[in-house]
């Protein structure tokens, strides 16, 4: 197998595993509801319509990663949703570690940084487009 291929698979793994994990937690969200997403981004400020950015961060954006159809594009938007997760739920965690020793944000963090390394990268060869 040559080093393109390999990088193209790699990138299939990478986007295959942000994709349904940030799925997934989407999904769960849907399930249970906006609500409570609206109260908390009014609570800090922000207009209650950013609680659709939920749905476009966890769940458009990782089948746009999964498919890679505009990958770049679906890797920048879990960026963002990922860093307004932090900003509104995860601040007072960013300096303390959870029960296993490990950063408590850490699963935040690590879908933060593949987010952006799939916009950085792009989707490789297997992808609906290389976008």
């Amino acid at each position: 197998m040559n080093g393109s291929t390999q990088q193209d698979i790699g990138k299939l793994i990478l986007r295959i595993a942000l994709g349904v994990l940030v799925f997934l937690h989407g999904l769960s969200k849907l399930e249970g509801g906006l609500d409570g997403i609206f109260k908390l981004v009014e609570t800090q400020g922000f207009p209650g319509f950013f609680a659709y950015g939920v749905i476009v961060g966890e769940v458009i954006a990782p089948l746009m990663v999964i498919t890679g159809f505009f990958s770049r594009i679906g890797g920048i938007l879990i960026v963002v949703n990922m860093l307004f997760a932090l900003y509104l739920v995860h601040l007072g965690d960013i300096g303390h570690l959870n029960d296993q020793g490990g950063w408590a944000i850490e699963l935040q963090v690590m879908y933060l940084v593949t987010g952006a390394a799939i916009a950085l990268l792009g989707p490789g060869k297997y992808a609906f487009n290389q976008r």
